[in-house]
């Protein structure tokens, strides 16, 4: 990452960041950056691990992997490396963000990245609590439920990925990890963060490593943040970043034009891979206003030029006919490419392809399908839908770091690029977060 990337946020006063976090996606990086934000913290979010040293002022930094679903040995190395340049920059506690959804397969990553961090840090001890009410996931005694029911009920049992079939986080991370899991439940959490830090100790005497912390609202996860002030390491999806701003108030720098970004004209398009029920929805909704293109795995495998040429011709067509009509080459309405499919479609295609070829198609042309929008057919505006084709989009894009702005919808906040050529608008969405009419609402929403 060059210099200049990182020296682009001087208008700001330069300070060391506090806080450093780590997320295993690009969407979740946004996400927890977008919850820093709104309590206070200006934020700024890199895509990987930088190769220089941090210029900007800020007060926390939230480093981007694609670590999600790759080998646990390549995550650990991944997050150690960036664990190692958030310390040199001088922060002093860190945050490891993973999915509200727990996402991961038997084996990991979240346990395996979880235990790494702990030993590089030197401490016995974190917390795991993936809750983000505003978004419906809550915890209670020590069960994950999204939008109401048991997360193996949620849809997240029929993901192509990370399929989540057991609802039991103390289990599924005791799975995961060599160290004793236990829990510190809602009954606790009301008594407040004394009763919490009491209960931490009385966890670590009984040889406990991590503990599973239910969140049923807001207030629970501030409780939970005051009692893990001084933990060296903490590990949750992106909702207990609500609290931990108020632990270092009196640090902060000023927070006027904390989520203050510079408007980008351009054209407007949206990518979507996810598959998840929201997204789903989404596109449904979308699709009666915008033009749109699928993008079919199996017609990938068969013709993948044809598929991403003809992809890329819809949308073309579509910008030549609304300058015709308008004359105006800066603002012409978005157009859609989506790979999303049901489950049953999703299923078809990993029988035939196997899981790891089809989602690899699907990122390769969401890649390129990018890049051509972008670089020839002048979008600047850009709203992805899925961890994964975020991560190949902005990979192929050359994006280095973002600025975070005001939220669309819980979680999922408009930016600006850092490093690219030309600034760009993204919003990089979590499959399962946004409301039915995310994607027609979130050009209105634009700074």
């Amino acid at each position: 990452m060059a210099n200049s990337l990182l020296k682009a946020d001087e208008r700001r006063p330069r300070s060391r960041p506090i806080l450093g976090c780590i997320t295993d996606d690009f969407t979740g990086a946004t996400d927890l950056a977008s919850q820093l934000v709104s309590a206070g913290m200006r934020t700024l979010q890199t895509i990987g691990v930088p190769e220089t040293p941090l210029e900007a002022g800020v007060d926390a930094v939230v480093v981007a992997l694609k670590s999600r679903t790759i080998p646990a040995e390549d995550a650990i190395e991944q997050s150690i490396q960036a664990l190692d340049w958030l310390r040199e920059q001088g922060c002093e506690q860190f945050y490891f963000k993973y999915c509200s959804t727990f996402d991961s397969t038997p084996a990991g990553n979240i346990g395996p990245v979880t235990e790494a961090l702990m030993d590089a840090l030197g401490t016995d001890f974190t917390v795991a609590c993936p809750a983000l009410p505003a978004n419906r996931r809550s915890v209670f005694n020590g069960y994950l439920f999204a939008n109401g029911v048991p997360l193996n009920e949620s849809g997240m049992q029929d993901h192509p990925l990370t399929p989540m079939t057991d609802a039991n986080l103390v289990r599924v991370l005791g799975a995961q990890t060599t160290r004793k899991v236990g829990l510190i439940d809602y009954v606790t959490l009301r008594q407040g963060d004394a009763a919490v830090t009491a209960r931490i100790d009385a966890l670590k005497a009984e040889g406990v490593g991590i503990a599973i912390c239910d969140a049923i609202d807001n207030d629970d996860l501030f409780i939970l943040a005051r009692a893990c002030r001084d933990l060296p390491l903490v590990t949750a999806g992106s909702g207990l970043a609500l609290g931990l701003p108020a632990n270092v108030a009196q640090r902060l720098g000023h927070t006027e034009d904390a989520a203050r970004l510079e408007p980008v004209a351009g054209r407007e398009a949206i990518l979507s891979g996810s598959c998840s029920r929201a997204t789903l929805a989404q596109i449904e909704h979308a699709r009666a206003y915008m033009p749109n293109f699928h993008l079919d795995a199996l017609a990938l495998n068969d013709d993948y030029q044809g598929v991403v040429d003809a992809a890329l011709a819809h949308a073309e067509t579509h910008f030549d006919s609304q300058n015709a009509d308008s004359g105006n080459h800066d603002a012409p309405g978005p157009m859609l490419i989506y790979a999303s499919a049901s489950p049953e479609e999703v299923r078809r295609a990993q029988q035939r392809l196997g899981v790891q070829q089809a989602g690899e198609l699907v990122e390769r042309a969401m890649a390129e399908i990018a890049s051509e929008l972008v670089g020839r057919l002048g979008v600047r505006r850009l709203l992805v839908a899925g961890g994964e084709t975020s991560g190949a989009v902005v990979s192929a894009l050359d994006v280095q770091g973002l600025r975070i702005g005001d939220s669309i919808d819980p979680g999922v906040p408009w930016t600006t690029t850092l490093g690219t050529q030309e600034p760009l608008a993204l919003a990089l969405k979590s499959g399962n977060f946004g409301a039915p009419d995310f994607m027609t609402k979130a050009w209105k929403l634009m700074p």
